[in-house]
């Protein structure tokens, strides 16, 4: 072989690693996302630009080199099954889901394709890791909070409207976290004189769902705690029966008090859509989910809508208004 061909082609070969990766690297990823809210839902929109934000930081743009696949289940059980059994089937890369009933279902579908999760309560409780620190599964992501912050709710309704001795606590049916959440608020409700009762909140039944409170109402001295298993399905619907009957209720996520809510004490969960891009991006490039803790937050905000305060004759304490991160006025 003359010597000029042979390096040609001792160049061409060490060149093809290279273009063999550029060409890996570029080639169309799949990503398949199963959002616990309505499509129309401005929170989930905000939750998904985030994410998209992520990945463009990242270096990955939707038609180039990653398709996005969306589906809405609205938190509500079938829902999710359906379409996370639809999400599968495309067989995606990687499936980022939205909230607990969200990885419930994709985990029933398949326990082999990468989920990364953002707003669950209780990972590890609802079986999706074997432990926050090593997941040792399909599955990772980020906390929306820890049970012992249901206490807090409580304790931010005593302070707001010193009054209220009888709290219902708004939980979605078909949420396995619902309940552990009541129990949480049951543990702290003795010690601040407050009789808690739980009320399932359904997709399908509205109409329940404001008979109920109305039914609570009737009784002097009422408050509301609004989990987020409750807000995700009947935001609108619960501050609206909420403002009608004059009760004041505490919201677990902020996107609540401009549209008519009294308080909020929660996590930025749309940042936490941002930063699962950055999990996203890591399992795309070749590492597994069960070697990637699960992060809980760092920071709750205390937002306070003295719009609100006022309409229900509500004298905010000066030492609250101190300490909230945003006031709505």
């Amino acid at each position: 072989m003359k010597r000029r061909a042979f390096i040609t082609l001792l160049c061409g070969a060490a060149a093809w690693p290279l273009a063999a990766r550029a060409q890996q690297a570029d080639r169309m990823r799949r990503i398949g996302l199963l959002m616990n809210r309505a499509a129309d839902n401005p929170e989930g929109q905000d939750r998904i630009a985030a994410f998209h934000q992520g990945l463009q930081e990242l270096g990955w743009s939707v038609g180039r080199n990653v398709r996005i696949d969306t589906r809405w289940g609205e938190d509500d059980a079938e829902r999710e099954r359906k379409y996370a059994t639809e999400l599968v089937a495309l067989a995606p890369d990687i499936i980022l889901a939205s909230g607990t009933v969200s990885v419930a279902a994709l985990q029933q579908v398949s326990r082999a394709l990468p989920i990364v999760f953002a707003g669950v309560t209780d990972p590890v409780g609802a079986g999706f890791v074997n432990s926050l620190a090593r997941p040792g599964g399909n599955a990772t992501g980020f906390m929306i909070y820890e049970y012992s912050l249901s206490a807090k709710w409580l304790e931010l309704l005593k302070q707001i409207a010193p009054s209220v001795t009888r709290v219902a606590v708004l939980r979605n049916s078909d949420n396995p976290a619902g309940m552990a959440i009541f129990g949480a608020i049951q543990n702290a409700a003795q010690s601040l004189s407050v009789e808690v009762s739980p009320v399932g909140v359904s997709v399908r039944d509205a109409g329940e769902l404001e008979r109920i409170i109305a039914a609570f109402a009737r009784s002097p001295n009422g408050g509301l705690v609004v989990t987020q298993t409750a807000s995700a399905i009947q935001r609108d619907l619960i501050i609206t029966v909420a403002a009608r009957y004059k009760l004041p209720a505490v919201y677990s996520l902020s996107y609540n008090v401009p549209g008519g809510a009294l308080i909020s004490y929660g996590p930025d969960v749309v940042a936490q859509f941002r930063q699962a891009a950055g999990y996203v991006d890591r399992i795309l490039k070749g590492e597994k989910p069960a070697d990637l803790p699960v992060q809980a937050p760092t920071k709750y905000h205390l937002v306070i809508n003295l719009k609100t305060a006022k309409a229900l004759g509500l004298e905010v304490p000066p030492t609250l208004l101190a300490r909230a991160d945003e006031v709505i006025e």
